[in-house]
């Protein structure tokens, strides 16, 4: 049984955890989405450039193949390429992070992590892109936005600073989804590879995910591709919309 806190006069509740150190821990992270918050702010006002993030968003299920042809891409492009996932993963490695925590719990158990974190995180990528690689405005953005949510964040905390130009949808049925992310998973070595947890992705992809590719197609935003083809051909096919 979990010890009493002091804090408390009755302890823990019923639900097994100290209400003073959960309201602690959440005033914690926060303060720390604020202090991303002005750390983009000041390096937006020191950056010469005041032109418009040229964005590209990136969608598909997991497995789909987004990383990978977003880094064809950037190699011949020139377009930079920014996985809201691999920033997640590298900003809950960062010891003594207060978001740690949070965003490990959520990507454990195959749900999004709060928009407002993920949205943040993209956007000081951006600028500090856009300072330190001779003026870089052209971002493909994989695996965001993933619900209604991140779309209100994206709208709040970036708003003018970019001009979205249109989403690239990577569409596959979910049995070569599934063989893709086992097959990753071998030697991955990320706990959301597992098969327990894709089921739980899938489910979130359809439920939050699939509303917002529906909602860009309506503005007609979205370029489909088959991904369940050669890497070669669905690059073929990508580049062809890029270069149009």
């Amino acid at each position: 049984m979990p010890e009493s806190c002091k804090h408390c006069t009755k302890g823990t509740s019923s639900m097994g955890f100290c209400p003073f150190s959960l309201a602690l821990f959440a005033g914690t992270a926060l303060s720390y989405i604020k202090y991303l918050q002005n750390k983009s702010s000041s390096s937006k006002s020191s950056s010469s450039s005041s032109e418009p993030f040229r964005v590209v968003f990136v969608l598909g299920g997991p497995g789909a193949g987004k990383g990978t042809q977003c880094t064809l891409l950037s190699q011949n492009h020139g377009w930079a390429h920014l996985s809201a996932g691999d920033l997640l993963r590298a900003e809950r490695k960062k010891e003594h992070s207060p978001l740690a925590d949070i965003i490990n719990s959520n990507i454990s158990a195959g749900k999004i992590v709060p928009s407002e974190i993920t949205t943040q995180l993209i956007k000081n990528a951006m600028v500090e892109l856009r300072q330190n690689d001779e003026g870089q405005i052209k971002f493909l953005i994989d695996g965001f936005p993933r619900s209604e949510g991140n779309v209100t964040a994206w709208k709040e905390v970036v708003g003018d600073a970019a001009v979205l130009e249109y989403v690239l949808f990577f569409e596959c049925p979910y049995d070569i989804l599934t063989s893709r992310l086992l097959e990753r998973g071998k030697t991955s070595g990320r706990s959301d590879d597992s098969l327990d947890v894709i089921r739980k992705r899938f489910d979130t992809y359809r439920e939050e995910s699939m509303p917002i590719i529906e909602m860009y197609e309506k503005e007609g935003k979205v370029r489909k591709i088959l991904a369940d083809r050669s890497i070669e051909d669905v690059y073929a096919e990508v580049e062809s919309i890029l270069n149009n």
